[in-house]
This record gives C-alpha cells, structure tokens and sequence, in this order.
C-alpha cells in the first residue's frame, strides 16, 4: 500500500480484485466509509472528512471504474456488482462493522451492500441517493441508453468541456458557492479514458438497478437510516424521500436548505453536524419524522 500525505488525511492505494483502488483516509476510532455519486470520487468528500474524521476514522474510496482508481472496460456496470466491490474493498482494508454513507448512486449501492451484509453496518445514511421513486432525469437516461448515443457520448463531452462545467454548477443549488478549484476537481477524473464509459455502462442497467434496490430495501429495513437532501436538488427529486423513508422501520430525513445535489460540499458544516448528531444518537429515530436546516 502506498501512501501520500494530503493536507489532514491521507491518500492511499490498494488492491481489490486485480484492480488499483485510491482511497482517501482521515480519524480514528469507529470507522465511517464514504461513497461517492455516479461520476464522482473521494475528493468530492474532502471537507466534509475532515469534520466528521475528528469523531470517526474515515474511509472515502474511489470504486474501481471511478474517480483515479483503475478502470478497464471488462468492469461490470451492474449495481449487484459495484456493491460487491465495495464489500471486497471492506474486507481487503479491513473493516468489519462500520457506518456507510453513500450519495446518490452511492447510496444505492449502499442500500444493496448492506441489504448483503446487515450485520456489518449499524447506521446508513443516504445522502440524496438514486431510488425509484424520483422522475427527474429520466428522459436524459432514457436518451443515453440508445445504443448510438452512449457510444458518442462520452468522446463528446470530454471534448465539449464548457457542457461539462453546465453539468457540474446544476449539482449545487447555489451556483456561486462552486469555487473554481471545486469544478477542477470534479473534471479531473471524467477527463480520464474509461470513466465516462463506465458511467454509461451504469446507466444502460439503471432501471433493472433500481428495481433491485427496491427489492433490496425490505433487507435493510431495520438498520437505522439517515435520508438527507439539499432542498435545491435537481438530480434526484427530493419529494422521493417520503415513499423511500417509508421502506425503514426507522428512518429520518434531514432537509438543508438551499443545498443542491452535494450538500457535504456546498454545505458541509450544516452536513457533518447533522451527521454526527445522527450516529451520536443511541436511541432510533421515528419513522418519517423530518429536520430542516437553514
């Protein structure tokens, strides 16, 4: 394993499956894993780890196929798979018990992961995360799974760099709190040979996924969960928390106002602390009860 040091955590590489896996690391204590969105990686998490590593040891990767780890075309795109890597990952760090979050489809990946393992994960929390019930975006999926589409798609838009950043500033509900090096950032890796195919390649098996999620969901139903959402979201509906929250024994949903689709960037004290309040809290939450953040 090597390591490099990066500011106040640490970035480190390891094998999973035959394949190189960055991950970033930060805390001590219980551990704490991250999972980013569709296009996403680590870095996408980089101030919210250093809030949340000074109660928990924090463990933030980037899943083969995304962000710098390693992609090769033969990576199956299926969700069962990608929550599969993730248990592997898990293991070959060497983390038993632990709680997940996961954003988008992270945190559906999240949801099969632990509907695999229930055991292992005493807390979820699912941070605006793809699920069935949310309508918005599905003609540009739709459009995406014509064969001809997905294959110009992604040399397009590695080329067509401004659509890129057009993308990218949607994700926040206020625009102007993107800084320039936060859209560097999120570039960096879909310039990459691979990623945005891979990305398609998910997409392509999005509505069996999410027919499996649903299904997952009666596996996980006990684990206490944490539903947040940036009222400002125009990625995932944030209306779709309800039926979702109604798929837990005990589920919360904490709303932060005017955050988009990436509160633990835009936002992230306001998510931390909600966060750590969740895992602080010994006794379950309320099925359906809801918190709003200003």
């Amino acid at each position: 394993m090597s390591q490099e040091q990066a500011g106040s955590f640490s970035e480190q590489w390891i094998n999973v499956d035959g394949l190189q896996v960055r991950f970033l690391h930060s805390g001590h204590g219980t551990p704490l894993v991250l999972l980013h969105g569709l296009l996403g990686y680590s870095a996408n998490w980089r101030y919210a780890i250093l809030l949340l590593a000074k109660t928990y040891e924090v463990f933030a990767p980037d899943l083969p196929g995304s962000g710098l780890s390693e992609c090769t075309s033969e990576l199956d795109c299926c969700l069962s798979s990608a929550a599969g890597r993730l248990l592997r990952f898990l293991d070959t760090v060497g983390i038993g018990a632990c709680g997940l979050v996961g954003s988008s489809y992270g945190g559906s990946t999240a949801v099969l992961a632990a509907s695999l393992k229930p055991s292992r994960f005493g807390r979820l929390v699912l941070v605006s995360p793809a699920n069935p019930w949310s309508r918005i975006g599905r003609k540009r999926l739709t459009v995406l799974r014509v064969p001809g589409v997905g294959a110009i798609f992604p040399p397009l838009a590695r080329w067509a760099r401004p659509l890129q950043g057009y993308f990218i500033r949607r994700m926040y509900g206020d625009p102007s709190r993107l800084s320039a090096e936060t859209l560097a950032s999120h570039l960096l890796p879909v310039r990459r040979q691979g990623i945005l195919e891979h990305g398609v390649g998910i997409v392509r098996t999005w509505s069996a996924d999410m027919r499996l999620m649903e299904t997952a969901l009666a596996g996980v139903s006990k684990i206490p969960t944490l539903l947040v959402w940036g009222s400002r979201d125009r990625t995932v509906d944030p209306s779709s928390a309800v039926p979702l929250s109604r798929r837990f024994e005990s589920a919360q949903i904490a709303t932060i106002e005017g955050a988009g689709h990436v509160p633990y960037e835009e936002s992230p004290e306001k998510f931390a602390q909600i966060v750590l309040d969740f895992l602080a809290r010994t006794s379950s939450a309320a099925v359906g009860s809801e918190r709003v953040v200003t």
